[in-house]
């Protein structure tokens, strides 16, 4: 089953279904052994390419690393600077939105209007970066240029 929620960005279904698989298979390398929450993601760059991550737990819990982050934080090492979507995966009841922190990770390299998809093995819901976190915090508002700093 999936739900809309928010506004369109153009990517084909064929795109979004990949990325979603990619999430999920991604859910099979978390390591995550304090909480037993493993969280798969994937993010889909303006050259195409999939970029996949899982949480990374540590035992000093402050360093753990979330999926959503992992995945945009290798498209970035790549080269990558622009994120078209982002999907989310957990083997949970209902699908999970990736947390604040990732959120605002994702809006340093992807406008409004990036498609972020949450799902389970049973539920997709499909939505945007603005219509999860709105009133994000974005240096280019203010027009100020991060390279000339």
């Amino acid at each position: 089953m999936s739900r809309e929620s928010g506004s369109e960005t153009t990517l084909s279904e064929l795109s979004l279904k990949d990325l979603a698989s990619a999430a999920k298979a991604a859910v099979m390398n978390s390591y995550s052994p304090y909480s037993k929450f493993p969280v798969g993601a994937a993010a889909l760059a303006s050259s195409k390419k999939t970029y996949s991550g899982t949480n990374v737990e540590n035992a000093s819990y402050g360093l753990s690393v979330c999926a959503e982050r992992v995945a945009i934080l290798k498209a970035v090492a790549e080269g990558e600077r622009k994120i078209l979507a982002l999907a989310v995966f957990a083997p949970t009841e209902k699908p999970v939105s990736p947390c604040g922190a990732c959120l605002a990770v994702l809006g340093e390299f992807a406008d409004g209007g990036a498609r972020i998809l949450m799902l389970n093995e049973k539920e997709e819901i499909r939505s945007t970066l603005d219509k999860l976190l709105p009133e994000r915090f974005n240096l280019k508002r203010f027009n100020l240029n991060p390279k000339e700093r």
